[in-house]
């Protein structure tokens, strides 16, 4: 059974930082990628980072969160973190991780998910 549980979120002034942690029991550091979403009322699930095994291994950020957030993984501790500075306040959102052992990258199914963390971001 894979358990997927972040934690790290919270209340945080534009310009600010948190990091968020993916602390993934049950689930093994191969053929993988396990990914950061977000969510704000209202709108679809984005895709924000994702980390993979793939190709050798690589990372993918989208655009808006490019040279502001660094995804890295503690291999020893079965977590998963999500660095993010300068934060602003469309960043507000409520925060997944999700992963897979598919051998796919991080453009595939995901297949454990977890329930997420909060994170707001005032002006």
């Amino acid at each position: 059974e894979v358990q997927l549980v972040e934690s790290g979120g919270g209340l945080v002034q534009a310009g600010g930082s948190l990091r968020l942690s993916c602390a993934a029991s049950g689930f093994t550091f191969g053929r993988y990628a396990i990914g950061w979403f977000r969510q704000a009322p209202g709108k679809q699930r984005e895709g924000v980072s994702c980390i993979t095994d793939d190709d050798g291994g690589s990372t993918y950020y989208t655009d808006s969160v490019k040279g502001r957030f660094t995804i890295s993984t503690d291999y020893a501790k079965n977590t998963v973190y999500l660095q993010m500075d300068n934060l602003k306040p469309e960043d507000t959102a409520v925060y997944h991780c999700a992963a897979h052992n598919r051998g796919y990258g991080c453009h595939s199914v995901y297949d454990y998910w977890g329930q997420g963390t909060q994170v707001t971001v005032s002006s």
